[in-house]
């Protein structure tokens, strides 16, 4: 019987994922899946149906890894001029920020890549949990207060989030969302669903009430991507495999094994990005630019968009290899602030990300997907398999960058994951100017500072762990042993399932 090690941000999908293996005969994707859809209802602040998602696959028995990325467009009939005449950069939320949702699309492809139970029954467990309902968690608490105001100003947000009285919801109050269990059931039926049918056309209806310009051929025109991921191996003989544009994946590869000053890489990494991602099914994409093999005069290319964002990250790994690292989101907590009546869905606000200059790799395009944050990332090495992902809006790569490379062998993944760590940005870490975020007890903090300084970041620092330095999940193979670790930033947790599959 095969055993899978599972890592996610909240109990409820390590339960959804227990619920398909120990019964359903469910397998590695099975579970991933099951997991990917209980964290749509009960974290609705950080993924929905209604935002995208972003993976990778490791097949066991060849070796090989595929990148799937569902990451949707933006209307054809967008007008980038009319934009740009209201401002300089993308609105933060509201309808035109919303472009087509990929969340549902990727996971049917990653169904059709390894599942071996049909979607419905992966869907299954979620569909109870919004029926019966799933209590608070802190981090969704925390979410409501800080964009209480957004929350009020929308109908479907507040009466999915507000009380009676028209107060937050508290910690451990039940989150019950009759309209979004009739959606996945719908959506367990035929998930096609979503871009071609009922619900798309309940959903364009909803969106194009509010002033968006997204059309059911826009909705039914979205396709899951299936395609060679970025890979990279380092001189001990690790591969490191990341997501290839829009997401952001190249970064991570540019950060890895370089340990000496990994500070002064990142800051490269992300000027690089802002500059250079874009969707290369729209454009050129300078791959070699952002991967840092070549130096770029990137002071004169324009800046992009720092919005900030929030994610879930689910990871998973067999005992015969094959592996998973899938995240979701609708970028800012709660997207784009408009949660659907007639559907229960959040939509997200991925179109923030693009860019007004018509001159930028990431501009608003009709049908462009905006540049990415998501970054899930695999390593395969002699005896080894590691798959981590992370919340953290554009700062993935970094966070991530922190505890990749110690995964490989760390004994107490758990610990490495506690471990104090550093960010950088600015208008996603709520700075007006580059900043270096520190977690008090952060290691190398004076060389850190130091190096801040030099490169012209501010220094602040946290009074405890923070939301801001993400929060990672992982799920590893080593020796033979599975074992999975989530991050205590998070309320999330780990199980080891055993399937009742044969091999």
């Amino acid at each position: 019987m095969a055993t899978i090690a599972i890592a996610a941000p909240h109990p409820a999908a390590i339960e959804a994922a227990r619920q398909v293996t120990a019964a359903g005969g469910g397998g590695l994707i099975d579970a991933a899946l099951a997991a990917a859809a209980a964290l749509t209802v009960a974290y609705p602040h950080q993924c929905s149906i209604g935002g995208d998602l972003v993976a990778l696959i490791r097949d066991g028995a060849h070796g090989t890894v595929r990148a799937v990325l569902s990451a949707g467009a933006a209307a054809a009939a967008t007008d980038p001029a009319s934009l740009r005449a209201a401002g300089e950069r993308m609105p933060a939320g509201g309808p035109h920020t919303v472009t087509v949702p990929g969340v549902v699309a990727g996971w049917a492809e990653l169904a059709r890549l390894g599942a071996r139970l049909p979607l419905a029954r992966s869907l299954a467990p979620a569909i109870a949990l919004a029926a019966d309902g799933v209590p608070v968690s802190e981090g969704l608490a925390r979410a409501i207060h800080n964009r209480l105001d957004v929350v009020r100003a929308d109908p479907g947000l507040s009466a999915l989030l507000l009380d009676k009285a028209g107060e937050p919801l508290a910690v451990g109050a039940t989150l019950v969302q009759p309209a979004l269990a009739a959606t996945l059931e719908e959506l367990s039926e035929d998930w096609r669903h979503f871009y071609t049918g009922p619900t798309a056309r309940r959903l364009v209806a909803g969106l194009r009430e509010r002033g968006s310009l997204l059309d059911a051929a826009d909705f039914a025109g979205h396709r899951a991507e299936n395609t060679d991921p970025l890979s990279t191996t380092t001189g001990n003989g690790v591969t490191w495999w990341a997501a290839p544009p829009p997401s952001q994946g190249a970064s991570l590869l540019a950060v890895l094994g370089r340990d000496s000053d990994r500070l002064t890489a990142a800051r490269q990494a992300e000027l690089g990005r802002d500059a250079l991602l874009g969707d290369p099914r729209s454009g050129v994409v300078d791959l070699d630019g952002l991967l840092l093999r070549a130096e770029r005069d990137i002071a004169a290319l324009p800046s992009g968009p720092r919005p900030a964002g929030d994610t879930v990250a689910i990871t998973a790994v067999d005992d015969e290899g094959n592996a998973v690292a899938l995240i979701q989101s609708v970028f800012q907590s709660f997207g784009s602030g408009i949660a659907e009546p007639a559907t229960g869905v959040v939509l997200h606000n991925r179109g923030s990300a693009f860019s007004l200059d018509p001159a930028h790799p990431g501009a608003l395009r009709p049908g462009a997907r905006p540049p990415h944050t998501l970054c899930p990332a695999l390593a395969t090495a002699p005896g080894r398999v590691v798959s981590l992902g992370c919340q953290g809006g554009r700062a993935q790569a970094w966070i991530l960058s922190q505890v990749a490379e110690e995964l490989l062998d760390a004994p107490d993944p758990k610990a490495l994951l506690a471990r104090p760590r550093w960010v950088i940005g600015s208008r996603d870490l709520n700075r007006p100017h580059p900043t270096l975020l520190l977690e008090p007890g952060t290691p190398d903090t004076d060389h850190l500072t130091t190096v801040a300084n030099r490169l012209g970041l501010e220094v602040a620092r946290t009074a405890g762990p923070h939301d801001e330095a993400g929060h990672v999940q992982t799920a590893r193979l080593r020796a033979g042993r599975t074992d999975a670790a989530s991050d205590p930033r998070a309320d999330g947790t780990t199980a080891i399932l055993v399937g009742p599959v044969r091999r």
